[in-house]
């Protein structure tokens, strides 16, 4: 596992974006996962200016997003599918039809994410996976005590994650209780993982991802047993690691 510790949010995001775009620029077909909410939204940034710079190209790349919100519509300004959209892909050239974020409304969502597990397959596999992590250790949406052999699937969201993501909303009422996810056992197949973090409320989990005990209690723990993980993180973030 390599740590790189930024000096802030914007040089975190840089480094980010350097990597997703070295990935591209090696290999123009490149699978990406992808990530929401706050911490990579500086990372999309620098890879949109990268884009109009025109020193990444991202025509033949295909995208795979972690996870998206149960029986929330892509009208919906909280659901990921308009995140994605407002945030990055409309300012890049890639095709829409290379872009896949599950479907909180399928009838069926077993068979989403089975066919979204297959998808992923049938295009070659993520080659590198980009990640956040809640204060609780979760990565996409498997929250504490996940499955760590669990493919993409449904999932109750933990108390704090749905503290944590009120903001987005004009009440915690509005939060949905559940998403769709990819598994541990989906983000551990990519052949690269990125974890991205920022501020001190996310300290105490990275140190925990680093140094602690790998366990479903702490999914993010199971990145040290990952062959290339990368852990960009800013000095608040990284506080306890500088401390040992």
């Amino acid at each position: 596992m390599r740590i790189i510790i930024a000096d802030d949010y914007q040089e975190m995001s840089r480094r980010a974006a350097a990597m997703v775009s070295s990935q591209v620029i090696l290999k123009h077909d490149s699978v990406l996962g992808l990530a929401t909410g706050d911490t990579p939204l500086g990372m999309y940034k620098e890879l949109i200016k990268l884009y109009e710079n025109k020193e990444v190209d991202f025509f033949d790349v295909s995208t795979f997003n972690l996870d998206e919100y149960y029986k929330l519509s892509i009208e919906n300004k909280q659901s990921y599918y308009y995140y994605m959209n407002h945030n990055f892909f409309r300012h890049i050239n890639v095709k829409k039809e290379n872009t896949h974020i599950l479907n909180g409304m399928a009838k069926d969502i077993t068979a989403e994410c089975r066919n979204y597990d297959q998808q992923i397959k049938n295009d070659g596999g993520i080659d590198i996976q980009v990640l956040g992590i809640g204060a609780n250790g979760h990565i996409g949406f498997n929250e504490p005590d996940v499955n760590f052999e669990a493919e993409t699937h449904l999932v109750k969201l933990d108390e704090m994650t749905i503290e944590a993501n009120s903001r987005f909303f004009s009440s915690k009422d509005e939060v949905p209780t559940t998403a769709i996810s990819m598994g541990i056992k989906t983000i551990m197949q990519s052949r690269r993982v990125i974890l991205l973090a920022s501020g001190a409320g996310k300290a105490d989990a990275i140190y925990k991802t680093v140094n602690g005990k790998i366990c479903p209690e702490l999914p993010a723990s199971i990145l040290q047993l990952h062959p290339d993980a990368t852990i960009i993180i800013d000095k608040n973030a990284g506080k306890l690691l500088s401390d040992d």
